[in-house]
């Protein structure tokens, strides 16, 4: 499977956990020999503007943060458009499902998804979405941004039982999108913050989501959000590609 990645992802940008210093490595590591690594490229910023406003744009430009964002959002667009025709995944930080169009907090800056599904529908290459964001914490900004719009579904599954959960989400998995998003925040695992999911749960999700798309003839990608446990976050990741691939 193709991954979206760059080299600068890897250095601390900032004081958060979604910024610590071998947090991409640790995926890199599991999944380097299994995927073909293709470099993210900065998403312009007409791009960037049709999600975030200008005072947005220049208040991440002013804390130094404008190029790592713009180079996330960038990955994403790639994960997105090479969906279209093959699974894929985003190994991109910062991460950006609480990022709003005026506003941003939880180490999000611009909001990765948003930015690359309003690119799609933009280009017209879709007419509607999915988005799929399992991060253990709701993902806010993408709901603000585009919640609104007639062409996007988002559903971010909540049970505290594993059971449930899975069933969540297989129930509200849509057969007629064109394109199925995911916001991959592994920090619902058993052995990070949230405790609730297995690796082999990332697997099955991503079973989920192919099943989904080979039902509606449309295409399927992820992106990378939350996971704080550089110990389980590669296995996890791989897990879902590995489900994503088939």
């Amino acid at each position: 499977m193709k991954v979206i990645y760059h080299k600068d992802f890897n250095p601390s940008y900032c004081f958060d956990p979604a910024a610590t210093e071998g947090r991409i490595e640790a995926i890199v590591d599991v999944i380097g020999d299994r995927v073909d690594f293709i470099d993210a490229v900065p998403a312009s910023e007409e791009d960037i503007a049709a999600c975030h406003s200008e005072y947005h744009i220049r208040e991440v430009e002013r804390q130094g943060l404008y190029d790592i964002a713009a180079l996330a959002a960038g990955g994403a667009i790639q994960a997105a458009f090479t969906g279209l025709r093959e699974p894929c995944f985003a190994l991109i930080r910062p991460p950006g499902h609480h990022a709003s169009a005026n506003s941003s907090w939880g180490f999000c800056f611009f909001n990765n998804m948003a930015i690359a599904i309003t690119k799609l529908k933009r280009e017209n290459r879709i007419n509607n979405a999915c988005i799929l964001d399992f991060d253990l914490h709701f993902g806010d900004g993408t709901v603000n941004i585009l919640g609104y719009r007639k062409y996007a579904t988002i559903f971010n599954p909540a049970s505290s039982d594993r059971s449930r959960y899975l069933k969540e989400v297989e129930e509200n998995l849509p057969g007629d999108a064109d394109i199925i998003g995911i916001s991959a925040g592994f920090d619902n695992h058993q052995e990070d913050w949230g405790g609730v999911l297995s690796t082999d749960d990332y697997r099955e999700m991503g079973r989920m989501v192919r099943g989904a798309a080979k039902k509606s003839g449309g295409g399927f990608f992820a992106i990378l959000e939350g996971g704080y446990n550089h110990q389980v976050l590669g296995y996890n990741t791989m897990a879902l590609i590995e489900g994503m691939g088939g």
